[in-house]
Formats: C-alpha cells, sequence, structure tokens
C-alpha cells in the first residue's frame, strides 16, 4: 500500500469546483471590500491632487509677495538716503539762514529789511514768496 507508488492519475483540482454557496458570498464579500477601498483610494488620490494644486498655487502667491516686498524695500531704502540728503540740505539752508539773520542784527533788524522790501514792491508778491 505504501511501497511503490503507480504512476498517478491524479490531477489538481481548483477550489472553485468545491466550494458552497457561502465561499460565494464571502469572495463578493472580499470583492466588495476591495472595489470600496480602491474608491475610496481614488477620491483620496483626488483629493491629495487638488490639495497639490492648491499648495502651488499659494507657493506662486508667496513668490510674487516676496518679490514686490523686496522691490518696496530697495524703494524704502532709496526714499530713505534722499531723505538724508535733503534733510542735510535743510540744515545747511537753516544754518546759513540763521547767520544771515545775525549778520543783519538780529530778528528784528531782518524783518524790518523785509517789510521796507515789501512796500517798494507794489504788489506785495516778494513777501509772500518769503512767507
Amino acid at each position: 500500500m505504501f511501497g511503490k507508488s503507480k504512476s498517478s492519475d491524479y490531477s489538481q483540482v481548483s477550489l472553485d469546483e468545491f466550494s458552497d454557496d457561502s465561499s460565494h458570498g464571502e469572495n463578493d464579500f472580499v470583492n466588495n471590500s476591495v472595489r470600496t477601498q480602491q474608491e475610496l483610494m481614488k477620491k483620496q488620490d483626488q483629493g491629495l491632487d487638488l490639495l497639490s494644486a492648491s499648495v502651488a498655487r499659494l507657493g506662486e502667491r508667496a513668490m510674487g509677495i516676496s518679490e514686490e516686498l523686496g522691490q518696496q524695500n530697495n524703494m524704502l531704502d532709496a526714499m530713505e538716503t534722499d531723505l538724508d540728503v535733503a534733510g542735510e540740505e535743510l540744515d545747511l539752508v537753516t544754518r546759513k539762514t540763521n547767520e544771515l539773520i545775525q549778520s543783519a542784527g538780529g530778528k528784528k533788524n531782518c524783518m524790518l529789511i523785509i517789510q521796507r522790501v515789501c512796500r517798494r514792491s507794489s504788489s506785495g508778491v516778494l513777501f509772500e514768496t518769503l512767507l
């Protein structure tokens, strides 16, 4: 019986041939579960694609804002330099004006000179421009 084996006439049998109705139900459940998981993964992929596109747009806007801020910083630096130069020039004019007032005998004499010049002007335009 366990000795020599004869040539076998056996063949592999498919499990589907011996399945009962309950295994078909299990296969349907498994197939439905796999299908549901695939649909969920597809929806997640679509959501991730939308999120990726939104992040890309946000990145582009951030780069645009960064460039704009860089340009505005350069403009502010240039304006600061111009204001410094204008402040220095104003200080120089103020010093020269004070020297002129002192050399003319003080504020009282300076006002008298301005007043006489204005009287000589027929329209008073000179006085308006001095103020």
